[in-house]
């Protein structure tokens, strides 16, 4: 079976697939054009990325179109076991399709690690709390700091990177980890952890685990009165972030940083929608404020007119 997750509920018409998969792909660039074509002729929405390495990427459609793209995927040679994750959204959440050619779908920047070369242990949903639990065990969070600040597993390390570029140094520079200790690392869907365990076990360290399908199929399969996931946890379109369930949570998107915002931080005298917020008032001046405000001005303007008249509706 390809999926790792049931269809979203009848009430929301939006199919959202969030996919990854470590591959040889001898010429990831004659697959560009076709994939885009077929997504843009479905009406399917987001981002794919294509390396020599694999695909990855979030895609957003109705039941069918998604079934379409993801059953082609899955004729490409070395993508037969493409696997994905499903939720829904009430509504479109990417504003239109890209297919992009990267030299790699999650950026490490370490050119010998490989995931196709071995990873770290698969850890399923119903048995990471054991391991998370044990007081032996060290629990990384791979994310970036902004993600992390919104929700993580309980006594989670955060290495506070602001790129995933970033996490080999803090490992090798900072983290300072026994390699006689489990290792229990996770991130949003998997796909990071393949590359912070594949790096970690090349670095020497042998009791190396990482979440099956990330978070988001944590925060699927595993009941809120078990689970240690504290907070929301971020995504990449805007839905800005789901909870238990995969249920969309409270947060928005600061339209002049891009980083989360809580309830709690949009009820502060910084956060102004379209302009600034908490994370990034202090380091914008009032020149950019007004850049933002006008732009959010003209933002609003643009879609209060591609609304129709309700009266000659």
């Amino acid at each position: 079976m390809n999926t790792l997750a049931t269809p979203p509920s009848s009430n929301q018409p939006v199919v959202v697939a969030a996919l990854y998969h470590f591959a040889r792909l001898a010429d990831n660039g004659a697959l560009q054009k076709p994939l885009a074509e077929l997504c843009c002729s479905l009406g399917v929405r987001g981002t794919l990325l294509l390396a020599r390495e694999g695909v990855n990427g979030t895609i957003a459609g109705s039941r069918q179109a998604i079934d379409t793209v993801l059953a082609y995927l899955r004729t490409i040679p070395g993508l037969e076991q493409l696997e994905h994750k499903e939720s829904g959204a009430h509504k479109m959440p990417f504003r239109r399709m890209k297919v992009r050619l990267k030299k790699e779908i999650v950026t490490m920047g370490v050119p010998d690690i490989d995931p196709l070369e071995g990873v770290g242990a698969y850890v399923d949903p119903k048995d990471w709390n054991a391991l998370i639990s044990d007081p032996d065990t060290i629990v990384i969070d791979t994310r970036n700091d902004y993600e992390v600040g919104i929700g993580t597993f309980k006594g989670a390390i955060n290495p506070e990177t602001g790129t995933f570029r970033e996490f080999p140094d803090w490992v090798e520079t900072t983290a300072s980890i026994p390699r006689d200790k489990p290792v229990a690392m996770f991130c949003t869907g998997g796909i990071r952890c393949e590359k912070a365990t594949a790096f970690m076990r090349a670095k020497g360290y042998d009791k190396v685990y990482h979440l099956k399908g990330g978070i988001l199929k944590y925060l699927e399969e595993v009941d809120e009165d078990e689970s240690l996931w504290e907070g929301s946890c971020f995504v990449f379109d805007e839905r800005v972030a789901v909870t238990h369930g995969l249920r969309e949570s409270d947060e928005i998107l600061c339209r002049a940083c891009r980083n989360p915002v809580t309830p709690e931080e949009q009820a502060s005298e910084l956060y102004e929608e379209g302009v600034s917020c908490p994370h990034c008032y202090n380091s914008r001046s009032e020149e950019d404020r007004r850049r933002f405000r006008m732009r959010h001005q003209q933002m609003l303007a643009a879609r209060k007119a591609a609304q129709p008249d309700s009266e000659n509706a």
